[in-house]
């Protein structure tokens, strides 16, 4: 089975390892396995089969922004199981990233699916009692009036949902302070999207007036959700577990403890230069790298030393395109030359 891996929240981010199978868009593979679901999600399961669908396309959102976050970094964010699920049984700053990413990747799916109306159980939000727009929400003109309108995004709908299928609680045991990193990093994973609404807007009126304007909320395009939590991540903070079994405390010089939207992790990782199964590293050998740029990029760091290798390859591409009436785009093949670094 496909879906074992979704027995507990640790696992569900397991459909990471399927993302290339048609089965993780389909809620019945899914559901098909709810008795060995938790509570929560056994029930959103039986109850809301469309909304399982959607978390699977957040999660494979999730796994598209991860990638290409990573795509420059000695971890690349890799969906090959056997080293993935290594890395998600570490409590590393990677770690803390994919639970962040995939959380928000839910978030964003079901809150998006809501907006488009493919859901029944929600829609546009709910705008009658929110405050009115202040003029600075939008670029307008003095004077103009403003109420809300169109249709803005529900993001309390994904963010609750998001949290109901990521949060199902975990066995109480030793692995009590595991469990509170996860649900810490899940939630910072759903605040980059909730915490950073914006305001659009759109001009009413007779010949191009703007005697009327109206707005509404919308999510942050999922780029910049992964950009914002790649900072997180750069600046995560190392905690380890308080005497109560219920606390997590900031280690070394971190005198401030992490906010809600900070990434945690309580072990270093270790530096992925080499294949190790163990440690779920697949190496950086035959990595391509930049070999002018200093940043993780670079040859230097991403090849951890070894040096790089310049190889040639001559790629097809499409070339002198030309549009014939009507409608059709017709190009010729060209052979490019390009000139690549590798990873020794």
């Amino acid at each position: 089975g496909l879906f074992f891996i979704l027995l507990c929240p640790a696992n569900i981010i397991g459909l990471w390892w399927a993302v290339g199978s048609p089965l993780v868009m389909d809620p019945n593979s899914i559901c098909r396995k709810t008795k060995r679901l938790a509570g929560k999600q056994a029930e959103l399961c039986q109850l809301e089969p469309e909304i399982v669908q959607e978390v699977a396309k957040g999660t494979k959102l999730g796994v598209r922004e991860c990638q290409y976050q990573f795509r420059f970094r000695r971890w690349n964010c890799t969906s090959h199981s056997k080293y993935f699920g290594k890395i998600l049984q570490q409590d590393i700053r990677e770690t803390a990233f994919v639970y962040a990413i995939t959380a928000a990747g839910v978030s964003h799916a079901i809150t998006q699916a809501c907006s488009m109306g493919e859901l029944l159980q929600c829609g546009c939000e709910l705008t009658r009692s929110r405050a009115p727009p202040s003029p600075t929400a939008g670029p307008g003109i003095e004077g103009t009036a403003w109420e809300w309108g169109g249709c803005g995004d529900d993001v309390q709908f994904g963010y609750e949902k998001s949290q109901q299928f990521m949060d199902a609680k975990s066995k109480k045991g030793k692995n009590d302070i595991r469990a509170l990193i996860d649900l810490h990093n899940n939630e910072a994973g759903r605040l980059a999207v909730r915490s950073y609404m914006r305001t659009e807007c759109k001009c009413h009126g007779l010949s191009g007036s703007c005697t009327l304007r109206t707005c509404w909320r919308k999510m942050p395009h999922f780029r910049e959700v992964g950009d914002r939590l790649l900072e997180r991540f750069n600046g995560a903070f190392k905690v380890m577990g308080g005497n109560d079994g219920k606390t997590l405390i900031p280690v070394g010089d971190n005198i401030k403890p992490p906010d809600k939207q900070d990434l945690i992790y309580s072990a270093d990782s270790p530096d992925f230069c080499s294949a190790n199964r163990k440690t779920g590293s697949l190496g950086t050998r035959g990595r391509i790298c930049n070999s002018t740029a200093m940043d993780t990029s670079g040859c230097d760091l991403l090849c951890c030393g070894r040096g790089h290798r310049d190889e040639t390859v001559v790629l097809e591409e499409n070339c002198l395109c030309r549009f014939h009436w009507c409608c059709v785009v017709q190009c010729r093949k060209c052979s490019v030359r390009q000139e690549l670094s590798l990873c020794i």
